[in-house]
């Protein structure tokens, strides 16, 4: 069965065309009209070893060496058609849509489905029934912004057209290109992800695969509001592909910040960190201790905006302070525990959203460590510190770097995938957590340290499509 995705239109206009031959032939399908895109005649210095001479040429060997790397890595006897254009996306001097890519149709139960019941993109449905399933319709359909780089659009900072990646202070054409292909092949969810619905009820490949480890479900097994809920459990969300667990041991930098409850057994377990820029960064083993909260406001907050009372100090003296966000800075607040004798603080958001951000600020005096929880995380461990004396509380945790988990996976070795509160649509659920080392190529963000491989030991790409049946 086929379904046409209605994010994109199916009209196009062939124009010219490129193709990169390995294991799979990638073409590009021209859509721009004259004197716009790839049909820019602007003349330009040859750059990065692309020797076009006008500014259409760069772009199109662009594209080509980003289908020429994905076609090297790919399998397939059918040609998989990109229709591209260059047009005028969201765009301003703070923020700006690159690019953006997708399938066009997908299908379900066709001849040769590594698995019935679920929807895949039409460049891998060509590839196990071995002929193109609708000759009228290219796969993917990719838009690029044209406009980057000129005023008020990420002013004077446009696509670096090079193939060498040595792009400085611009943005890398060919590592958007490869992002982007990369979800037209397939990695991309078709299922909403704001709204929990499947696509005409029927689960994506991805949903057999995307595992929320706080209810211990696969997505194609809930309903679509435990969908809906599951994509803003950052931390909780994972790959459960065999492919990526495994390739993560080679690609994944061992050890990631973390809080670990330690007891009392009911709240033992890991809890997703902000680090701080102030003070000293979180190590192994860490520092483990008590927890103790600053009770200064009524009823029941601590936001230590002013040196501790007796009792305050009295007890968060050699122990891990609880402190409350808000009214004061961060360096203040812990500044303050710090000189009531705390060996660390943690510091509670005070709005809902996930995962928790960064405490940003400097103060060179502060020399214990601190980190930021998220609301959520921040509620349940009060919970835990309400039975608590004066001066003790029974619960106890480590702030510290876990060798045991490679950064950006869980305790399990699953790759996080990106679930943030709220949700982001366009990129919630469909990359990886952005709290992978070192990054990847499909994180939501393009990163300027990215390099052009799609596959272990530098990327993780490959192998979630290796899971989906490529």
């Amino acid at each position: 069965m086929k379904r046409v995705l209605p994010a994109f239109m199916t009209a196009m206009a062939l124009l010219c065309t490129s193709a990169a031959w390995a294991a799979a032939t990638i073409t590009i399908v021209n859509g721009d009209p004259a004197g716009v895109g790839f049909n820019d005649a602007t003349a330009v210095a040859p750059v990065g070893g692309n020797a076009g001479t006008t500014l259409g040429a760069q772009r199109l060997n662009a594209f080509q060496a980003a289908a020429s790397k994905w076609g090297a890595t790919l399998t397939s006897t059918v040609p998989i058609r990109i229709l591209a254009t260059w047009e005028a996306l969201p765009c301003n001097d703070g923020g700006a849509v690159l690019g953006s890519a997708g399938a066009l149709e997908v299908f379900r139960d066709f001849p040769g489905a590594p698995l019935a019941n679920a929807w895949f993109s039409k460049a891998e449905t060509n590839k196990y029934v071995g002929a193109d399933v609708d000759p009228s319709t290219p796969d993917i359909r990719a838009r690029f912004n044209v406009n980057l780089g000129r005023p008020g659009c990420f002013t004077g900072t446009p696509f670096y057209l090079g193939l060498d990646n040595l792009h400085g202070a611009e943005v890398d054409l060919v590592t958007v290109l490869l992002h982007e292909f990369g979800h037209g092949l397939g990695f991309q969810t078709y299922t909403d992800d704001e709204t929990g619905e499947q696509l005409d009820g029927v689960p994506s490949i991805w949903d057999y695969f995307l595992l929320d480890t706080s209810t211990g479900k696969l997505w194609k097994d809930m309903s679509d509001t435990e969908r809906a809920a599951s994509a803003l459990k950052s931390g909780k969300l994972v790959w459960n592909g065999a492919m990526v667990k495994l390739a993560a041991q080679t690609v994944l930098q061992q050890g990631t910040p973390v809080l670990t409850m330690l007891a009392p057994a009911g709240i033992a377990g890991i809890i997703q960190v902000g680090t701080a820029s102030f003070g000293p960064p979180l190590a192994s083993p860490g520092v483990t201790g008590e927890v103790m909260p600053v009770v200064d406001t009524p009823p029941d907050r601590g936001l230590a905006c002013a040196p501790l009372s007796p009792a305050n100090a009295l007890a968060v003296n050699g122990k891990i302070a609880l402190i409350d966000r808000g009214t004061c800075t961060f360096v203040v607040k812990v500044k303050n525990a710090q000189d009531a004798g705390a060996i660390g603080v943690i510091i509670a958001d005070n709005a809902a959203g996930a995962p928790p951000p960064g405490l940003g600020g400097t103060d060179p005096g502060i020399v214990i460590p601190a980190v930021r929880i998220t609301l959520d995380d921040g509620i349940r461990l009060k919970a835990a510190l309400a039975t608590r004396s004066r001066t003790h509380s029974g619960v106890y945790a480590n702030l510290g770097v876990n060798l045991a988990i490679r950064a950006g996976t869980d305790a399990a070795g699953r790759v996080l995938m990106y679930a943030p509160n709220p949700n982001q649509p366009g990129s919630s659920v469909s990359h990886y957590d952005v709290s992978a080392v070192p990054n990847l190529l499909m994180e939501p963000s393009i990163n300027g340290d990215l390099t052009h491989e799609v596959i272990p030991p530098r990327d993780l790409s490959f192998p979630l499509l290796r899971d989906i049946g490529w």
